[in-house]
């Protein structure tokens, strides 16, 4: 019997590395092996247990503490584990993954991740067998092509076409990177990517490597993923020693080395020239284009950049063939997606589906719909570079160009999902301030604009918005979408611009009526007691900490809205609910 702990930065931090430890002294000496995982995607579950018996999984076990460890311990001894039902996966979470399509995440979860041989049990490194004694450097960009793999950092750019280019570049010294500066909030595929299946990406860039004629490959990584980084080198190291990576990989004449950079964290280094100015030494600001990195990358040299998502469908699609992956999708948008599914939602998590599903069978029927039953508003896609979604286009199919049509972006796959509690101006505030904070600097129009847009936000949600704010702001993210240098700039506008075409109504409230009809923005809200609900407990009362509430013992109390500093307090400890918020 094998128990395995998911271990994706989600898991540990939800307990999983001290249920290991509370299991591992009681599992000595019963034949029992304990081992880790990664992340299956259901952060939502997490800490996760699974038991299996000869390769079968016999048990899945969540929201596991390590007070369950004894159970679990006894049931594995007596070979019963009917007295872990009461901690077994339901049939409706279960649902969350029997409703996806697993290409890039189909290890994840599943397998060791700091164990080579592992990932050669699931087939691993036979499709860089295949490539390298089978393929020549055109046979393999052909599939690619035959794929229809777009790029999944978020532009969808055809990923042969960029393969072919490199190829083709003159020069003998090429590069290949992959870009996981995973830098939306919200997002994490790449993250748990590298955490979980680590070899997956190894083996999609080496074969990307052999197809541009790469010798030098490098991962450029956040900093702030410290453990994709360990498992990612430990994979390398175990990969060179096996002779999958270095020189003359599987008796060849194929040699390719990988590297790891760490990013201190850039959001603009997501953009592929500013990655190569920072993988360079330099600050991380973007180039003009043209050249393109095809023709002068790094060390202006021809380079070939891609997501980590795009190389995790690599080996796959030269196993089982392009045209099994172009069967997948739509006719613009083929193979599948990963999302992290975010935000207002009961089953938050990561989520692979094909192309041509809907936001409503992601959110709804995957993600289980909004937490406490509250009304669905908004879904954020494609992070800060994204735009917000309303529920009258929630059957807006999932691929490049219908999601472009509504004014968002697929992104790199961030998925952030809004009740009516959600202020879609503070939304809009809060996702400009990142990219305020983000800007290289570089081009006025970025560096500026998006800094005056922040400035009109924040107005607007504290009660000073004025008549004309609106469409200052329409005409400044007209102006930054049309001046800005690289797409971090010319994207920033997004969250506004579809925030005021699909919420003109919220705008408007805050700035001619001073109200926030989602009661989120503190300025704007007005707080007062329903005098049929109040029992005079006075303990709204006692917490209120500018002494704007009055009343006697067991009689209807009274807030002075001039002494009333909006914190909350009276609502937060009111047991009667009288306290209302306007």
């Amino acid at each position: 019997m094998r128990i395995v702990i998911g271990e994706g930065s989600c898991g540990i931090a939800a307990g999983a590395q001290k249920v290991y430890d509370a299991l591992a002294p009681l599992l000595e000496n019963t034949g029992a092996r304990l081992g880790i995982t990664g992340c299956i995607g259901m952060c939502f579950l997490e800490p996760i247990v699974d038991i299996y018996e000869k390769g079968l999984l016999l048990k899945r076990l969540v929201r596991v503490t390590p007070d369950d460890a004894a159970a679990i311990a006894d049931a594995v001894k007596s070979d019963d584990l009917s007295p872990l039902d009461r901690l077994a996966i339901t049939d409706e979470d279960k649902s969350f993954l029997d409703r996806q399509t697993r290409i890039a995440l189909r290890h994840c979860g599943v397998i060791d991740p700091e164990d080579l041989n592992a990932y050669l049990d699931v087939d691993g490194y036979k499709a860089l067998d295949k490539v390298l004694h089978t393929m020549s450097q055109d046979d393999v960009i052909a599939e690619i092509k035959t794929s229809g793999l777009a790029g999944r950092g978020g532009a969808g750019f055809p990923t042969w076409f960029k393969w072919n280019a490199a190829k083709n570049a003159a020069g003998d010294e090429k590069y290949l990177i992959c870009n996981a500066d995973e830098g939306d909030p919200g997002a994490f595929m790449d993250r748990a990517v590298i955490e979980s299946d680590p070899h997956l990406l190894i083996e999609g860039m080496l074969i990307a490597a052999y197809a541009i004629g790469a010798k030098e490959a490098f991962v450029y990584v956040r900093a702030e993923y410290p453990l994709a980084i360990v498992r990612l080198q430990k994979a390398i190291a175990d990969a060179t020693a096996k002779g999958y990576l270095g020189d003359n990989i599987l008796g060849t004449d194929f040699c390719c080395r990988l590297r790891i950079k760490a990013g201190a964290g850039a959001f603009v280094c997501g953009e592929e020239t500013a990655l190569i100015e920072s993988l360079e030494g330099s600050r991380g600001m973007p180039r003009l284009k043209p050249p393109f990195p095809a023709e002068k990358g790094y060390e202006n040299k021809p380079s070939n950049i891609n997501n980590v998502e795009t190389f995790a469908n690599v080996s796959w699609i030269i196993l089982n063939g392009g045209e099994a992956f172009a069967a997948m999708g739509t006719e613009t948008s083929k193979g599948t997606k990963v999302f992290a599914l975010t935000g207002k939602i009961k089953r938050g998590g990561l989520v692979e589906i094909p192309m041509g599903l809907t936001l409503r069978d992601v959110i709804f029927n995957i993600g289980g719909g909004i937490r406490e039953n509250k009304r669905f508003k908004a879904v954020q896609l494609g992070g800060p570079s994204g735009g917000c979604i309303p529920e009258a286009l929630l059957d807006t199919v999932i691929d490049y160009k219908a999601l472009s049509a509504t004014g968002a972006i697929m992104g790199s796959g961030g998925m952030v999902v809004m009740d009516e509690t959600t202020c879609m101006v503070n939304m809009a505030r809060f996702f400009l301030d990142f990219t305020t904070k983000e800007s290289c600097g570089k081009c006025v129009h970025c560096r500026i604009g998006t800094k005056r847009m922040y400035e009109i936000l924040t107005r607007i949600t504290e009660g000073e918005g004025r008549p004309g704010d609106i469409e200052l702001l329409e005409e400044l993210c007209d102006a930054i979408r049309s001046g800005a240098l690289c797409g971090l700039g010319q994207t920033a506008p997004n969250p506004v611009l579809t925030t005021i075409k699909y919420f003109r109504d919220e705008y408007e409230a805050h700035i001619n009526e001073k109200r926030c009809p989602a009661g989120e923005c503190a300025a704007l809200r007005t707080y007062t007691i329903n005098k049929d609900a109040c029992r005079g407990c006075t303990l709204c009362a006692k917490k209120c900490p500018v002494g704007a509430i009055t009343g006697a013992v067991k009689e209807p109390h009274a807030i002075d809205a001039d002494k009333c500093i909006k914190c909350g307090q009276c609502k937060t400890v009111c047991r009667f609910g009288a306290v209302e918020v306007r």
